[in-house]
């Protein structure tokens, strides 16, 4: 069970730290405004998703669900424990159905204006929808860190 536990830790460092680092990266090339470290930027955070939050992401998932099923967690009602697994889905919907399309759109875009020198008017439109559906997926799994360490309900 020690074992799991640190798994199941070590996973949500790697998650959270690279959501959080990513997004640093990719605010501060915006912020310079320079098209070649834009798109780097771009090219390594979607990278660094399947380097560091995917491997994260399974860590919390396969030692989460042991662990539950080993100590006999009641997955009927309204708990924590239901409310963590529930928000952990949401995070995971808006990743896979907003933020990579999202990241992968920023990529192209930051692409043509390497070679443009500029970058294109829909960049900005796309970069700000990052940020508000980023945020939100880095909200709501520090919400699951409270609830997994406070057990508040």
């Amino acid at each position: 069970m020690k074992l799991l536990l640190f798994l199941h830790i070590a996973g949500s460092f790697l998650f959270l730290g690279n959501i959080i680092t990513a997004a640093f990266w990719k605010v501060r090339a915006d912020i310079k405004k320079d098209p070649f470290q834009i798109h780097q930027a771009c090219k390594n955070v979607m990278l660094a998703d399947y380097v560091f939050t995917l491997p994260g992401l399974l860590l919390i998932l396969v030692s989460g669900i042991s662990m539950a099923l080993n100590s006999g967690y009641d997955m009927r009602g309204f708990s924590w424990f239901t409310a963590s697994l529930a928000l952990f889905a949401l995070t995971g919907i808006l990743w896979l159905g907003v933020l990579i399309p999202l990241q992968k759109g920023l990529i192209k875009l930051s692409a043509e204006a390497v070679s443009k020198g500029s970058m294109p008017s829909g960049y900005r439109k796309l970069s700000l929808y990052w940020a508000v559906f980023g945020t939100l997926a880095t909200v709501l799994p520090v919400i699951i860190l409270y609830f997994m360490v406070g057990k508040p309900f």
